[in-house]
């Protein structure tokens, strides 16, 4: 769905477009009518907030901090760090240029808001340690997917909406007590694709962060083109605690 969205603008006639050097430009050209800019901290530290846009005749998809946004103009609260945002311009004549542009965070400006999936509640949704090729136990699904917490108590994890599928958001896993070969695989609930090169990734304690991406929301979203067959982890190797599951904006 992206590249049909961002490259719908292949459907641009180029024969039509009126884009000067031949129907595109080049990458200097790209960098002098794009900027890239970071707020400032009271402390006049940059802060965390990225504005980007570009005047340039080409249609353009920015990504930064692992999003594609689509469109001259892009804006998005960032972690702390050093980041590179980059422009993909899509000329008239069919070239794609590419520019980078490097940014620093320093500060908060902006706090990124938690959009709690599991566990914003830990009474109401206790963390729960899945069992070993248990595809139930972290299927997204209302009733598909079946697991049981700590307290011994059944629980499912819910479906994720079009927004979170199609939005491509970033599940951030909050895990404890892995096992150093705690590994599981990135599939549907079918069984019908992996999303993890068919090589089982490694959990680990802390934030474990999982990106959704067309090919999943393809597969997993319930409307707007996808498939209904639910988003699935299962643990091949191991075991690990899963205490809650969110995405933040």
């Amino acid at each position: 769905m992206l590249f049909v969205a961002v490259f719908a603008f292949i459907a641009c006639d180029p024969v039509q477009e009126n884009i000067g050097n031949g129907g595109h430009i080049s990458v200097d050209e790209l960098k002098a009518l794009s900027s890239v800019t970071v707020d400032k901290a009271a402390s006049g530290l940059n802060g965390n907030v990225v504005t980007c846009s570009t005047s340039a005749p080409v249609n353009a998809k920015w990504t930064l901090g692992g999003k594609d946004l689509i469109g001259n103009y892009a804006w998005k609260k960032m972690k702390l760090g050093d980041h590179t945002v980059t422009l993909t311009a899509l000329c008239a004549d069919g070239t794609v240029v590419t520019a980078d542009f490097p940014i620093s965070c320093q500060e908060i400006t902006n706090p990124l808001q938690k959009y709690w999936i599991y566990g914003e509640d830990p009474v109401a949704q206790p963390p729960f340690r899945p069992g070993a090729w248990d595809a139930a136990a972290m299927r997204f699904s209302d009733n598909e997917g079946k697991f049981k917490d700590i307290n011994g108590n059944e629980g499912f994890l819910p479906y994720l909406s079009d927004d979170v599928y199609w939005g491509f958001k970033t599940l951030i896993f909050d895990i404890s007590d892995a096992t150093p070969d705690c590994a599981g695989r990135i599939m549907n609930g079918w069984w019908s694709a992996r999303y993890d090169n068919d090589k089982d990734v490694q959990f680990t304690n802390g934030l474990w962060e999982l990106p959704l991406t067309e090919a999943i929301a393809k597969d997993c979203a319930r409307g707007n083109g996808g498939a209904g067959k639910d988003l699935d982890l299962m643990i091949t190797s191991g075991s690990c605690q899963i205490n809650a599951i969110y995405y933040e904006e």
